[in-house]
């Protein structure tokens, strides 16, 4: 087995994972959509391995996003070294990907992009996806970065820690007349379990995790409101329709005016942040990473 990977064939493989079919990426390569099932074919014999299930869309194998991961940084080094050049068209801008969570998106994550010198003409293309997933992304080479709760690397990361978002179990005042009329004389543990709760979506695991550690693991009720947008949640939980793991940065106004209630002052959920990024020698990834960072120490608790 050869240790080279032909770049025609490479760029091809890329090429048919975006645009889902040998017919379209044959049409982005102005080749014969023959000539696509033969590269990719090639590629396959060449690594020894299967890359692409051949379904509509196409799809990558986990060896299939390794070389699609190389693919890409190999577009993204390339652009970079050409706009060092000179040679890329005038004003065309550098594009870095990044994959962020909603919290952080509504509260900390758009001033740090505001840190970035605006002469070097960065356009960013943001991924919502929740912490504990944007690792995925990574991994499958669909952004060059990210916000993760993982200190973990993917392979070809670098991570560097950002701090911890803190947050609180709120609910309004009328929630809490109604649902939990007993508190605080009865343990909150007690009550969690037979009231409404807003999350995020299924995936979503904070107000589980609250309630198992006040239940003793019980967790929380079954009565579930599903709200996925960072401010549409905070809405929901001011409004009434459940309680909910609410980022103190975001909900603090509120809970100054008697708007919100904190259920447990004395038991914040803190959710380490960690930045992960491809370790490359990129000037304009360089200049989001240092942004990102000095706007986490300037906001986020350290620990």
């Amino acid at each position: 087995m050869t240790t080279e990977l032909p770049l025609d064939q490479v760029r091809t493989l890329l090429a048919a994972v975006d645009e889902g079919t040998f017919d379209a990426a044959a049409t982005v390569l102005h080749v014969t959509p023959s000539a696509v099932s033969q590269r990719i074919k090639a590629l396959e014999q060449r690594v020894g391995r299967v890359l692409l299930q051949r379904t509509k869309p196409l799809r990558l194998t986990d060896s299939g996003r390794t070389v699609a991961r190389f693919a890409r940084q190999l577009a993204w080094l390339e652009r970079d070294t050409l706009a060092e050049l000179g040679m890329t068209p005038a004003g065309e801008p550098s594009r870095v990907t990044i994959a962020v969570n909603a919290d952080s998106l509504a509260t900390w994550f758009l001033p740090a992009l505001g840190r970035v010198p605006q002469d070097a003409r960065i356009c960013f293309e943001l991924r919502r996806e929740d912490q504990d997933h944007t690792t995925a992304l990574l991994r499958e080479g669909l952004v060059m970065a990210a916000v993760t709760s993982s200190p973990d690397p993917v392979a070809g990361c670098s991570v560097r820690r950002l701090g911890r978002m803190r947050y609180r179990a709120a609910a309004s005042p009328a929630f809490v007349a109604r649902w939990l009329a007993g508190w605080p004389a009865t343990p909150l543990g007690e009550l969690l379990p037979g009231v409404p709760v807003v999350v995020w979506d299924r995936r979503d695991r904070l107000q589980d995790a609250f309630a198992d550690a006040v239940t003793g693991g019980t967790g929380a009720g079954t009565l579930r409101h599903h709200v996925p947008t960072s401010e549409g949640f905070l809405d929901a939980v001011a409004a009434g329709l459940g309680w909910g793991m609410v980022p103190q940065a975001q909900a603090a106004g509120r809970l100054e005016r008697g708007e919100l209630v904190d259920l447990a002052p004395d038991r914040p959920v803190d959710v380490p942040l960690y930045w992960q990024q491809w370790r490359l020698d990129s000037p304009t990834l360089t200049a989001a990473a240092r942004a990102v960072a000095e706007q986490a120490a300037a906001t986020l608790d350290d620990g």
